[in-house]
């Protein structure tokens, strides 16, 4: 058993509400750790020592932050391992799913850094007779992220990252489910010499977060998660004045036309249903076939679920862990029974694939013939549940896409490019792939879906992520021309 504290003003600070929270091993289904849960009165604490940070650290140059994200950057890749393995215990995920995790994370770091040369407003001379116009981008002060499960080093690295070098403090609120990641990355920032205060972690649950969303000092607040998690935040957050950008949930379509390369798209469809568990808000939940192709891509999908390896992180032979807990395990279990009770054929049934023992498991499950009207397909069950919906034309399959209340990625897998232009004019959807299963933008861009998998105006990182960390202040400025001053400055009366 260890403990999981807070970390505040750059160390390790232990909970006094009295609450704590079970951390499992998902791979045994046993305790191994417990994390302390924030009081609205440590919420307090915290936000105020970011308060007296922020006021410090927007007055720090450019250069200075840019150099503390380098080696930051530096020390996460020499610990690259170390984090991944930690991940690995408390989520669940094989460590190359972990090692992948912190990769995109660290692009994001990456990106950051160069901000020095997006930091910067614009100038119009001469407006009117004397009279400059200029515009600056000025950090918010004290912003906070509260963030899921299923990535816990990636997505708050694509939150702080952008929010640290922009100038403001940041306060993350993690997972209570696997909250020691967090507690890896405040140590690293602090050795890399981030001032005390910058970068805060408040291990909690909806105490903490109700509280953040209405502290006063909170400017902005970034979450990702379930969507009618997202539309709380949202809402409460705007109502309390705050900027925010709430990701939600997904149910990711792959429509494959009768062109498409079928091995090509049955190893898609099975690296992004199954990886990391299912549990990852790109995952492809729905594979959408179109025409003759659904008997094929079927078969090809189930003779590759057949060679995928169920088992903890700790054996280098798995390919796909468990689930972060039990109870989350047997909500996905149950809709496989469901959709056969509704009529869907369950092609592969992941209960009958699970490693002996207490832990978190269920195996790859595909289930074909399902209908819009199904459980399996109208909820986001963020598991190794793949479904297969069949219909005769791209334009059924379209309509399928667009008329689903989530819009967060979609994918396309044909070998005729007109149609691949056709669907990323027509489909609804914030994220696009042709023949990419899940088309996570590259740092340079910005992360973030449409309809009930968004709520704000700003995606994640990227461009967005300096617009939403920053506001715009305009200056009209006019001085006195020293031809005409009354005060001799030594220049020529002539004017």
């Amino acid at each position: 058993m260890y403990d999981i504290e807070h970390y505040i003003d750059g160390t390790v600070v232990s909970g006094t509400s009295g609450r704590t929270a079970p951390v499992y091993d998902p791979a045994t289904g046993a305790v191994q750790g417990q994390v302390a849960l924030a009081s609205s009165d440590e919420v307090d604490v915290v936000v105020a020592s970011a308060v007296r940070a922020a006021a410090q650290w927007r007055e720090s140059s450019l250069s200075t932050r840019t150099a503390i994200l380098f080696r930051f950057r530096e020390l996460m890749d020499s610990r690259r391992e170390e984090l991944a393995q930690l991940i690995s215990r408390e989520h669940g995920k094989v460590p190359s799913d972990a090692l992948g995790e912190i990769a995109r994370g660290m692009e994001n770091v990456e990106f950051a850094c160069g901000f020095a040369a997006t930091l910067k407003g614009e100038y119009a001379e001469q407006v009117s007779g004397g009279v400059d116009v200029y515009s600056l981008r000025q950090p918010l002060g004290v912003v906070a992220g509260i963030t899921p499960f299923n990535f816990p080093a990636m997505v708050p690295m694509w939150m702080f990252a952008n929010a640290i070098v922009c100038g403001n403090a940041f306060i993350l609120k993690p997972s209570e489910k696997d909250p020691s990641a967090a507690l890896f990355i405040a140590r690293a920032l602090t050795e890399a010499g981030l001032p005390d205060g910058v970068f805060n972690v408040l291990q909690g649950d909806k105490v903490a977060v109700d509280r953040l969303l209405d502290h006063p000092d909170v400017a902005a607040v970034s979450f990702v998660g379930s969507t009618p998690i997202a539309k709380y935040v949202y809402e409460t957050g705007a109502a309390n004045g705050k900027r925010v950008q709430a990701l939600g949930g997904a149910k990711n379509h792959m429509l494959v036309l009768p062109d498409a390369d079928v091995d090509s798209a049955a190893d898609a469809a099975v690296s992004a249903a199954y990886g990391s568990a299912g549990e990852r808000c790109m995952a492809v939940s729905v594979v959408v076939a179109v025409g003759g192709v659904g008997d094929e891509l079927v078969a090809a999908i189930t003779d590759r679920i057949g060679k995928v390896v169920v088992g903890p992180g700790t054996d280098p032979a798995s390919e796909m862990g468990p689930l972060i807990t039990g109870e989350h395990r047997d909500k996905v279990a149950g809709y496989l029974a469901t959709a056969e009770q509704d009529g869907a054929d369950l092609v592969v049934d992941g209960r009958e694939r699970t490693p002996a023992g207490d832990g978190f498991f269920l195996g790859a499950s595909l289930v074909d013939h399902v209908h819009t009207g199904m459980s399996v397909y109208t909820d986001e069950i963020f598991g190794p549940v793949l479904s297969v919906v069949r219909v005769d034309t791209y334009e059924e399959g379209l309509a399928l896409v667009n008329d689903n209340p989530y819009g967060n990625g979609t994918a396309i897998f044909t070998r005729d490019g007109g149609v691949a232009r056709r669907f990323q004019f027509e489909v609804h959807a914030g994220m696009v792939g042709i023949n990419v299963p899940i088309p996570v933008p590259v740092a340079t861009f910005s992360f973030g879906g449409w309809k009930g998998s968004l709520f704000g105006d700003l995606h994640m990182y990227g461009p967005d992520g300096l617009r939403f960390y920053t506001r715009t202040k305009v200056v009209t400025s006019r001085w006195p021309d020293p031809a005409t001053s009354s005060v001799d400055l030594g220049f020529p009366k002539t004017r």
